[in-house]
């Protein structure tokens, strides 16, 4: 089964492309990431492999489930996505333990059916996962950025998603909860038996080794898809941002300055 499968996909927008001749796939065991600065389509893409929005043109088809012949509600519980505007819509006084229970009926926050202790158990266990330890009952609106994704992202899993899409999930998070915000996408990506995961970013040291694929989207066309180790090079980055970068590689990771050395 594929996981996405997107065949020549457009969608425009008051007769603007946003995006235009998409085609890409994601197999069974890859992990990728989507990179583009803002404007180039990320979100847009992400909203049509949700099923939110539907293409002008081309065919879509995700976890083996072809647009137009399965209903996309069902569909839609078998995807996690976590992206930061979703704290907006949570209820900022709810408990971190009802925030991430919610994640099973994929309510915002509050639950409206009793619980099964396995539910408890399944909750308790994420959180550990995502080294929220201790966290269970304290409230949403106390904790810091870093925790709040870290509890998005166990909240996701609670459905025990088969894709796992984490938009810009390190927005606004300082340098050193970013990097535990990192780890714990590395150990998950690392688990076997784990979603397939869809980091999506424009910085390029997010890119941690669990990711051997990366799909660059520049102004809604793929200016390149493939090998991690083959697009993130100082020639390939510098005609893509448009500006002269050097790429040097650290601990299997990428990292960017911005003119040569």
């Amino acid at each position: 089964m594929m996981i996405i499968d997107i065949k020549n996909v457009s969608w425009k927008r008051d007769k603007t492309y946003i995006l235009q001749d998409i085609t890409w796939s994601v197999q069974p065991g890859e992990h990728w990431v989507i990179m583009g600065l803002n404007g180039s389509g990320k979100t847009s893409l992400l909203n049509i492999i949700n099923g939110y929005m539907w293409p002008t043109k081309g065919e879509v088809s995700v976890l083996g489930k072809k647009f137009g012949e399965y209903d996309l509600r069902k569909l839609r519980q078998s995807i996690g996505w976590v992206s930061t505007s979703m704290q907006e819509k949570l209820y900022k006084n709810e408990t971190v333990e009802n925030i991430v229970l919610s994640g099973k009926v994929a309510s915002m926050g509050l639950l409206y059916e009793e619980q099964k202790a396995e539910d408890y158990e399944k909750a308790y266990h994420l959180l550990n996962q995502m080294g929220c330890c201790g966290m269970e009952k304290r409230i949403y609106e106390s904790l810091s950025q870093g925790e709040k994704q870290r509890v998005l992202i166990a909240r996701a899993l609670m459905a025990s998603p088969k894709l796992l899409i984490l938009d810009e999930p390190a927005t606004g998070l300082d340098i050193f909860a970013r990097e535990q915000l990192l780890e714990r996408v590395q150990d998950m990506g690392s688990q076997p038996g784990g979603p397939t995961l869809i980091y999506v970013s424009h910085h390029v040291e997010e890119i941690v080794p669990i990711f051997h694929h990366v799909l660059l989207l520049k102004k809604g066309q793929i200016y390149g898809a493939g090998n991690t180790l083959d697009l993130m090079t100082s020639e390939n980055l510098s005609e893509f941002f448009g500006t002269e970068v050097d790429v040097t590689w650290r601990n299997k990771r990428a990292w960017m300055q911005v003119g040569s050395v």
